[in-house]
């Protein structure tokens, strides 16, 4: 287990590497053509040292890489974009974002697929501005008013993946416990309630809720998010929360785990058109 940036790195340079040897070039043709020395590509390639996105774009098309998706993505993984603003724009709140919530912004910005485990809070692609706040406020007593107000929009400006061109496609597997906390209070809880119902029905969203009635299962050992991107398996990564920091797994032993786990918790929870009853349910009783 690594801090995000660690594993970044070495992604992007697991990739550079593939890229580059399809290219047909060693790593020392390929340090001559872009005028470094070939210890620098190694250090790329081996994730020993950052890179800045101007260096990758530079590989890229000295590879000959054209697909815009799988530039997008690798820029990404080097803390760049597309030269939309877009990619970056959470580069604007670094002031009160941590470095970890950076990364996993990120992330979450370039990813074709999110499969989550929630078991207390509702996950934040789906958080109403009301409640997010009282989840905020909750988890950081005692933060000023603006940095409350930061960490909310940014919360809600990170939704946008979810109307993206494709959207991020979450799948996302609901402890009852997520539905009966009522967070903020009643009203704020009975909107939050009524947020979930009217996402269940979008074609990107799939939500399952995992009744109090089915006992024990996997997912008491806490709540994780699986990565996952269209251009490459490779890129894929499961991330766990902790109190001041994430961890990021990336060996395949370990997201094999964790993506058999969750396919147990989809086995065991409601269907996503019964959640979406169950959640209507305890809306119409709250």
């Amino acid at each position: 287990m690594e801090h995000g940036p660690a594993v970044r790195r070495r992604k992007l340079g697991t990739e550079l590497r593939v890229l580059r040897t399809r290219a047909g070039l060693t790593s020392t043709e390929a340090a001559r053509l872009v005028g470094w020395h070939q210890s620098k590509v190694s250090r790329i390639e081996t994730g020993s040292s950052g890179v800045k996105p101007a260096d990758v774009r530079l590989l890229l098309d000295t590879y000959d890489v054209r697909d815009p998706e799988l530039r997008e993505l690798l820029l990404a993984l080097a803390g760049g974009g597309d030269g939309s603003g877009r990619q970056n724009w959470w580069h604007a709140y670094r002031g009160v974002l941590p470095p970890t919530y950076r990364d996993f912004i990120s992330l979450e910005s370039q990813a074709s697929g999110m499969r989550t485990l929630e078991t207390s809070v509702v996950p934040g692609l789906l958080q109403t501005p009301e409640y997010a706040r009282a989840v905020t406020r909750a988890a950081c007593e005692g933060l000023a008013d603006d940095k409350l107000d930061a960490l909310v929009e940014v919360r809600l400006a990170r939704q946008d993946v979810l109307r993206g061109d494709p959207p991020l496609e979450l799948n996302a597997v609901l402890d009852e416990a997520v539905l009966r906390r009522a967070v903020g209070g009643p009203e704020v809880m009975a909107r939050q309630l009524e947020r979930l119902c009217e996402a269940a029905v979008l074609p990107q969203v799939r939500l399952r809720v995992m009744p109090f009635t089915a006992g024990a299962h996997i997912g008491v050992t806490g709540p994780f998010v699986i990565f996952s991107f269209s251009n490459t398996s490779d890129l894929d990564v499961v991330v766990l929360d902790h109190l001041t920091s994430s961890l990021y797994l990336e060996r395949k032993e370990d997201l094999q785990a964790y993506v058999e786990a969750f396919n147990a918790l989809q086995i065991h929870a409601l269907s996503p058109e019964e959640s979406l009853d169950y959640i209507a349910g305890i809306a119409a009783g709250a």
